[in-house]
């Protein structure tokens, strides 16, 4: 028995050591496979190990801040915080001091306001099963100011993660130009340029980050005598523009007002250096604010938006015919209507103003004058060669993205000449500014431009620098300074279009533009305001230092009201306004003073008696026309502090009953004021002067009766009131009448 015992133990012992050996061979090969070859479960020992010790360290880069200019930064990275809400309980060592979320429900309702979010919302985030959370975007990119508020609650478990963001200190301010650049989810942590400046030029701004790398133990210290690698960050280029910040907010600060006032579809205006083609100041409506977004329309219509541009095109029309050799401006023409073949011409009032010089032709703004010197003067083919020199065909090359060119519509005969005057070819308002360098810079056009320099901010060296660029000269230095004195009386002559862009002190040189808008069914859409109205002008007129472009499109406007009202509310403020910025002396012979001014400044009479309003208007020369039977003035057109002219009626609304005047002779713009005191539905037939009225002369109106009025030409209403007279005169002789 033990001696079966005794086998039984000596197997075991064997079968133990056999087992044993098995795996120390096992082991050993093992061993020697990491010794030989350095690898284990496909990862290189050395490297894993390499891993575990070495250390890294982020060192952050700044993406290149874009300045005006002036050294103003409109666009660069500031700090940003993420806000985040610990809510795993291990994290806390001592109950008296949580370092998580202990009440979701006390955190939710002091966090919730300063987040801007739902005390519910906040709540539901807050009881989420993980160990960290944060708040979407109401939570990322807050700044110090708010961290510091929240930081002041001393919420258990909420922290911030510190990051940069790109901020646009002035909002909305040259945001179509300047674009913006924001993080995405495809950019991983680098900020991006998204649009305008800070795309096209993301490869200038873009940063990469450095880094310090050491050997370190578990902790994150450096071991000792161990060396260091760094690799320095590489901070994205400065970018310098030719806008003027002072100038720049000027122009946003006017098309705020104009689009608060008049509802525009757009606005667009550009304020430019004509001597060396630096754009100062560029902006459009409807526009957004970089930092939030808040985007209608991505496209730069100041460079992108090709249209009929209406009669300021005139203005390359007159310089071509002048050039030539072939404009007499006190020749006579015949104004109205032009035939050209089946098709007519007409001026902007259907009618003309009878045979005029081609000099009032240009201050009337008449159409029918530019169709005559196309045709009859200069030749389409020579006009067609002006265009080309003007670079109406082609895209003006300026350093932004996204510019559109327009079209030169050129086939048949009617728009040969309709182009004369701004219909039928479109153009880019970038295109009319360098077209009118040339007008104001002595016969040279300049490339416009807004990039002035780029900049490495390490070493301080210039990578990209852009200089005053002459791109053609279509027109002589002689030519341009008789433009010149021409585009001055059209600001300056009672005649002219242009007298609501007048400025006291400094001598304007300029042109209207009222273009129509073509219709989705075909021809162009028609209405009282449905037009882009603009002004294309430049100043001091003597020697030009700024030149701007200012178009409003479909404005609602008053009855009473033309479209020049919205335009010089932008022209006139940012025009006046950069020239005493810029320190440039008002005019020597300036061609108004107050006390030149041949416009009259019209009081409030509001209030005031009705016969003593009444003489007072006439001392001033005016015609006074009162509506009602009260006793004192209620209410007035124009409005107190609006310019007339002599002989212009002012009308005035007693407070009694309202009473029909009779407007029979009057133009449409007084029709307009009885219509906009009396608030009475117009209905009008025809061009001209009124001949027929609906409602009888003393008769009582209401509020939303229906006037209605036909108008006819001069001629025609000459010969009605004449046979009108001629009834009366049989009526009150007794003869029979026919």
């Amino acid at each position: 028995m033990e001696a079966k015992k005794h086998k039984n133990t000596h197997k075991g012992a064997a079968l133990l050591f056999l087992v044993f050996s098995l795996l120390f061979f096992v082991l050993f090969a093992r061993f020697v496979q990491l010794q030989v070859t350095g690898v284990a479960d496909g990862q290189v020992l050395a490297a894993k190990a390499e891993e575990k010790y070495k250390q890294k360290r982020t060192i952050e880069a700044r993406r290149g801040t874009i300045f005006d200019r002036n050294g103003e930064a409109l666009a660069e990275d500031t700090p940003s915080y993420t806000v985040v809400a610990v809510l795993d309980p291990k994290m806390t060592t001592d109950p008296s001091h949580p370092k998580h979320v202990v009440d979701p429900e006390m955190t939710a309702k002091k966090l919730a306001p300063l987040l801007d979010m739902d005390v519910s919302e906040v709540e539901r985030v807050l009881k989420k099963k993980a160990k960290q959370v944060e708040f979407g975007t109401h939570g990322r990119n807050i700044s110090y100011e708010l961290k510091k508020k929240i930081e002041a609650l001393k919420l258990p478990g909420i922290g911030f993660i510190r990051d940069t963001k790109r901020f646009y200190p002035n909002g909305m301010f040259a945001s179509h130009i300047i674009g913006y650049a924001q993080k995405t989810e495809k950019s991983g942590n680098e900020t991006i340029g998204i649009m305008g400046l800070e795309k096209s030029l993301n490869d200038y701004l873009r940063e990469k980050d450095g880094y310090v790398a050491f050997r370190g133990d578990s902790e994150g210290f450096r071991l000792p005598d161990t060396k260091e690698t760094i690799v320095p960050p590489d901070n994205g280029d400065n970018v310098y523009l030719t806008i003027d910040q002072k100038i720049q907010t000027f122009l946003e600060d006017s098309m705020n007002q104009v689009e608060k006032q008049y509802k525009p579809k757009k606005i667009i205006a550009i304020v430019a250096n004509p001597k060396t083609g630096e754009i100062l100041a560029m902006g459009t409506r409807p526009s957004f604010d970089p930092n939030k977004r808040n985007i209608e329309n991505y496209l730069n219509d100041a460079i992108s938006y090709p249209y009929e541009p209406g009669s300021t095109m005139k203005i390359f029309t007159l310089a071509a015919a002048i050039n030539e050799g072939v404009y007499n401006g006190n020749e006579l023409y015949r104004s109205g209507s032009y035939k050209v073949g089946p098709n007519e011409i007409r001026d902007h009032n259907r009618v003309g103003w009878g045979t005029i010089s081609f000099n009032e032709g240009v201050q009337r703004s008449s159409n029918v004058a530019f169709a005559i010197l196309v045709k009859e003067k200069l030749g389409e083919d020579r006009f067609l060669q002006y265009l080309h020199r003007f670079h109406f065909h082609e895209k003006t090359g300026i350093d932004l993205p996204g510019e559109a060119v327009g079209n030169i519509v050129y086939k048949y005969p009617i728009e040969k000449l309709t182009t004369a005057f701004g219909q039928g070819t479109s153009v880019t308002p970038i295109q009319q500014i360098q077209a009118a360098t040339a007008i104001a810079n002595g016969g040279k056009m300049m490339k416009p431009y807004v990039i002035d320099r780029i900049v490495d901010p390490d070493t301080k060296k210039v990578v990209v620098e852009h200089h005053p660029e002459v791109v053609g000269q279509p027109i002589t230095k002689e030519t341009a300074q008789k433009v010149l004195d021409i585009l001055e009386t059209v600001v300056t002559s009672e005649n002219g279009t242009g007298r609501p862009y007048q400025i006291e002190g400094y001598r304007v040189a300029g042109k209207t533009g009222t273009a129509q808008i073509p219709s989705p069914k075909g021809g162009y859409l028609t209405g009282y305001d449905n037009y882009i109205f603009s002004f294309l002008g430049m100043a001091p007129k003597e020697n030009p230092q700024l030149l701007m472009y200012v178009a409003v499109q479909q404005p609602k406007l008053s009855y009473t009201e033309t479209g020049a009202a919205p335009v010089s509310m932008i022209f006139n403020t940012v025009m006046k306004n950069s020239l005493q910025y810029l320190n440039i002396r008002p005019s020597s012979k300036s061609i108004e003073t107050k006390e030149e001014k041949k416009g009259i400044s019209l009081e409030s009479y509001v209030g005031v008696p009705v016969e003593e309003a009444v003489q007072e208007l006439k001392e001033k020369g005016l015609t006074p026309i009162v509506i009602g039977n009260g006793g004192q003035i209620e209410a007035q057109l124009p409005s107190a502090g609006e310019d007339v002219i002599a002989g212009e009626r002012v009308i005035l609304k007693t407070n009694g009953k309202a009473v029909m005047p009779d407007i029979r002779g009057w133009s449409l713009r007084d029709i307009m004021k009885v219509v906009e005191l009396l608030h009475l539905q117009p209905s009008m037939k025809g061009y001209g002067y009124a001949v027929t009225q609906n409602i009888r002369p003393g008769t009582e109106v209401k509020k939303d009766d229906y006037l209605i009025v036909e108008l006819a030409k001069p001629e025609k209403w000459k010969e009605r009131m004449k046979e009108e007279k001629k009834t009366k005169t049989k009526k009150d002789s007794g003869k029979p009448v026919d």
